[in-house]
């Protein structure tokens, strides 16, 4: 019997996260930050040809199983890389990525599973200059941009999967075995990425950087996360670093905010109630019940949110977002 498992990771560029002079050329329209993919992904392929990635990391495999023992295994997939698109006045250019051959290593075999893993990436065709922290201390390509995904297939057909690392930068979502959303990395850092990533620094040359994942916010946040950033008035952005509070429970306030990028914890009490990730969006509760805070949110890491206006916002909706606040912490 043969069973097979999948997880992918799509890589894009959110709003608000390329720093310095690299920021203009998105500021003024010739490039463009992507609109976030769907929590569904149904046809990869589709995505690619209309632009929604930068790169994606398809790690398909299987095991053939015989009775107890597992006879079989093989990959069935790879990278698939996107392209660039630059506007220049009326016109759109689109310059073809580069890809960089896929690294897998040959699968763990153990008694009841096979575990898989693949690096995939590259860089965009436009060209970066840049200095970099390693010689030759110049560069003229762009970096590279990666994730290494690991896949586990056992003997009664469930899997498990684990984004082991990934470039800074751009963010990156990873969806199961069903192509649904189910995790992605917390953390952006640009200049990093655009000093470091490139020849050994970088997974062909044997050198990976840990990836810090969080879990996936509701999909109500995520369309409110769209509107604030895409839709509505431009927001103030605020970046906190690591152990500074965002907001302080008991404390007055009628901002919301959107996690662009980050962890933050949640406590209420004294007692802790978890840690959110990028696109979570809070601050509703002190806007529809008494103004005050109900929790305190803390820099876990460096953090970038936007502000908005509370009560701009429609209160139907910062209703129901309050409710699945108050399930998630019971």
């Amino acid at each position: 019997m043969r069973f097979e498992s999948s997880v992918t990771s799509v890589s894009w560029i959110p709003s608000e996260c390329v720093e310095g002079i690299t920021k203009l050329p998105f500021e003024v329209g010739v490039a463009h930050y992507d609109t976030p993919p769907p929590d569904v992904v149904e046809d990869l392929e589709a995505l690619r040809g209309s632009d929604r990635f930068r790169f994606a990391n398809d790690l398909q495999a299987w095991i053939d199983v015989d009775g107890d023992r597992i006879v079989g295994y093989g990959y069935s997939s790879g990278g698939r890389i996107g392209s660039t698109t630059m506007r220049l006045g009326t016109r759109s250019i689109k310059f073809t990525a580069a890809a960089l051959a896929d690294r897998r290593h040959d699968p763990m075999v153990g008694a009841d599973r096979v575990t898989f893993d693949q690096t995939a990436g590259g860089r965009t065709g436009v060209p970066a200059p840049r200095r970099v922290k390693y010689p030759p201390f110049v560069q003229i390509s762009a970096p590279l941009a990666w994730t290494t995904l690991s896949l586990t297939i056992y003997i009664d057909g469930h899997s498990e999967h684990e984004l082991v690392g990934a470039s800074p930068f751009p963010r990156h979502w990873i969806y199961d075995r069903e192509n649904k959303l189910a995790h992605k990395s917390g953390l952006i850092n640009f200049k990093s990425w655009f000093e470091t990533a490139f020849g050994s620094h970088t997974p062909w040359g044997d050198e990976d950087s840990p990836a810090l994942v969080t879990e996936v916010e509701s999909a109500l946040e995520r369309q409110l996360s769209i509107h604030i950033m895409k839709e509505g008035a431009k927001p103030n952005i605020r970046s906190l670093r690591a152990g500074q509070p965002l907001v302080v429970q008991g404390d007055q306030g009628t901002e919301m905010y959107v996690l662009l990028d980050g962890v933050l914890s949640v406590e209420r009490d004294g007692t802790s109630l978890g840690q959110l990730g990028p696109g979570a969006v809070v601050g509703e509760r002190a806007i529809l019940e008494t103004g005050a805070r109900t929790a305190t949110l803390t820099a876990v890491t460096a953090c970038r949110v936007a502000e908005v206006a509370g009560p701009d916002m429609e209160p139907s909706v910062l209703a129901e977002l309050a409710l699945q606040h108050r399930r998630e912490v019971g």
